[in-house]
């Protein structure tokens, strides 16, 4: 479980693109908002793995997802209904339930439909917001702590700059 937080830590503050740590947690945003107990979440896990995004903000968004879900299953629920019901596209979802294996996506559940809808809603702004985290910790945040003396302090301990040693590769 700590490997995941090494590695973001290790991509904040190495070279990684900051693109592919705000992909990794829009996407990690949106599957952990979608219930996991269907086909389409499953489906939508293993091609996001075969993406190029970080793996150890995709995982931690995910949990941190996973973790606010259960708060918005009522706007879920009423959302999903809504888009469910609205009448220009019943043909179509009569259409999807016909092709073989689609309705183990679940796609009709209402809840499935309303969260997957507010992810695709979320992940632009999720997106902004997690490139201005990272341009906010690499410009202000890792630098201050790199400079602040007790921090300095605790990294000539040598209990604490093994620890230090794997979340950065900067010595300092």
């Amino acid at each position: 479980m700590i490997a995941p937080v090494v590695k973001l830590f290790k991509a904040l503050n190495t070279n990684s693109h900051p693109g592919e740590i705000a992909h990794a947690a829009s996407i990690g945003i949106l599957l952990g908002l979608v219930p996991k107990n269907n086909a389409l979440w499953y489906i939508l896990f293993v091609f996001f793995l075969f993406v190029r995004i970080h793996k150890g903000c995709l995982f931690l968004s995910i949990l941190l997802g996973t973790l606010l879900a259960p708060l918005f299953d009522p706007l879920f629920d009423r959302l999903g209904y809504t888009v469910l019901t609205f009448e220009a596209l019943k043909p179509a979802y009569g259409n999807l339930l016909e092709i073989p294996f689609v309705a183990f996506t679940e796609f009709n559940n209402t809840i499935v439909a309303g969260s997957l809808t507010v992810s695709l809603i979320l992940y632009i702004p999720v997106y902004i917001l997690a490139r201005f985290l990272v341009f906010i910790w690499r410009k202000f945040i890792a630098p201050a702590l790199s400079q602040n003396k007790l921090v300095q302090v605790l990294y000539k301990t040598p209990l604490i700059a093994k620890i230090a040693g794997l979340f950065t590769e900067v010595e300092l």
